[in-house]
């Protein structure tokens, strides 16, 4: 069973924690964890990209110059894709990019990318994440203090402004509650430092 120390916001040692077995000691499937990330990547795309085609385009309905006898290539159309102002081969058209993932593999890849940050050792376990104001030296000083001077994604039990809106103008800082947790923002953060209360809240949900 995977253990880790419980510190404060000041980075003492405030005590230890037993990480559960099911979702922070599997074996990591890679293939599934790609799978989500590729799917979340997908899901942020607008899909609103529009080119026109050479039926679109304005104009062309003349034919520029008769078929045989000039020397010249034959052409049909002054909007034909060779030409100057001509429509797009192809052309990009708005689409939804979204695809679905099955809950099962949606639940092992979430605890395929807790387990693999547990085996690195870049869970960061805190108390109890609580600010009496919105600053963000106090949410850069917290981060220094307890290890994690780069990427890190700051996993709250609850809604809480003042701890968000501190940390969200350090760069490479992130901040979630446990009911918006994916794979790409638990890989891509260096350190996952998670506050007591939302780790009690992720075994329940991943139980």
């Amino acid at each position: 069973m995977p253990n880790v120390q419980v510190v404060n916001m000041q980075g003492a040692k405030v005590s230890t924690v037993d990480l559960a077995d099911s979702i922070f000691g599997i074996e990591p499937n890679a293939a599934v964890m790609h799978m989500m990330v590729v799917s979340y990547l997908a899901n942020q795309r607008q899909g609103t990209q529009s080119a026109l085609t050479r039926s679109e385009v304005s104009g062309g309905g003349r034919k520029p110059w008769r078929q045989k006898g000039t020397g010249r290539a034959r052409q049909g159309s002054t909007r034909s894709p060779q030409w100057y102002h001509g429509g797009v081969v192809f052309a990009p058209k708005p689409r939804d990019y979204r695809f679905s993932v099955n809950k099962k593999v949606k639940r092992l890849a979430m605890k395929s990318a807790f387990s693999a940050k547990a085996a690195a050792d870049e869970i960061i376990v805190i108390d109890a994440i609580k600010f009496d104001e919105i600053k963000t030296a106090k949410a850069a000083a917290m981060l220094s203090a307890v290890g994690s001077d780069r990427k890190a994604l700051i996993v709250l039990p609850e809604l809480d402004e003042k701890v968000i809106k501190s940390a969200r103008n350090i760069p490479g800082v992130k901040t979630a509650q446990v009911n918006e947790l994916n794979v790409y923002d638990i890989l891509n953060a260096d350190k996952l430092i998670i506050a007591q209360d939302a780790l009690r809240s992720i075994e329940e949900v991943y139980a």
